[in-house]
């Protein structure tokens, strides 16, 4: 196994295979669920930001959506143990096959929310599919983290209403976030973030401070996943602490955790 420099195994192949079979295949067995746990908080947001901002179809950008999962459940009110035998199961279809039962998903289906959804990912392939799934109504492939947006990628962020991740934070930094938010003017989209314990969040709090928001963090913590083996949940405890993250009762028992941080302009 290869692993990153956070202790992590590199799952990065699981983001670039022409369709999702491989990334359910792969995150079934280390019970992966963050997405899940992290849809009624995001269900909440979205209608308090409906109600508050009275619009009555937001724009939600994922950031690292890979293959839409979270649009799959937020707007077609799919669920990861449905999601895992949807693909699980489809082993002998093509893509081509895989993708038609996808959108005869997305048109069955009346959306559970009003709701775009644009996707922000390094992955052509995870973006591709989620576009043509019709999960994704817009799909931004760009690295924010060290070039600003082009013309294009500029006009395909600006309008967002809501910003979302669950994973990303850590891989991606502050520096993607103030171009987020940067592309949209002086408009302010509300945000919310499932980051793992493992990486602080202080250095993105501090830079959307600098462009008027305001953190809390979510009482509580959400399994994100199991640890693939004993020599990750090693190198992951290490790394938590040459951080001074307490482990003791969480991590230390087999599953990495995330915390959920809300920033809304003040």
């Amino acid at each position: 196994m290869r692993f990153d420099a956070n202790g992590k195994v590199s799952l990065d192949h699981i983001y670039t295979a022409p369709d999702p079979r491989t990334y359910f295949q792969v995150l079934r067995p280390l019970g992966y669920c963050v997405p899940q746990q992290a849809k009624p908080y995001f269900e909440k947001l979205i209608k308090e930001y409906r109600e508050s901002e009275e619009v009555a179809v937001p724009t939600v950008l994922d950031i690292g959506c890979s293959y839409g999962i979270n649009a799959a459940l937020l707007k077609y009110d799919a669920t990861m143990d449905e999601l895992y035998a949807r693909y699980g199961d489809a082993a002998r279809i093509s893509r081509e096959e895989l993708l038609e039962r996808d959108r005869d998903l997305s048109r069955s289906r009346r959306p559970a929310h009003g709701l775009r959804f644009t996707g922000l990912d390094a992955s052509t392939s995870a973006l591709d599919y989620a576009r043509e799934a019709g999960f994704l109504d817009e799909a931004v492939h760009a690295d924010l983290e060290t070039n600003d947006p082009t013309p294009e990628q500029h006009a395909r962020l600006a309008g967002t209403d809501i910003v979302i991740s669950t994973g990303c934070i850590g891989y991606v930094t502050e520096r993607t976030l103030v171009r987020v938010v940067r592309a949209q003017g002086e408009r302010r989209p509300w945000m919310a973030h499932f980051v793992l314990r493992m990486f602080p969040f202080d250095p993105v709090e501090d830079a959307l401070a600098g462009l008027g928001y305001r953190t809390v963090r979510v009482d509580g913590v959400f399994k994100q996943r199991k640890f693939a083996d004993p020599q990750e949940q090693t190198r992951v405890l290490d790394s938590m602490a040459a951080a001074g993250v307490d482990a003791r009762g969480l991590e230390e028992e087999g599953w990495m955790y995330a915390q959920l941080y809300l920033s809304r302009p003040n």
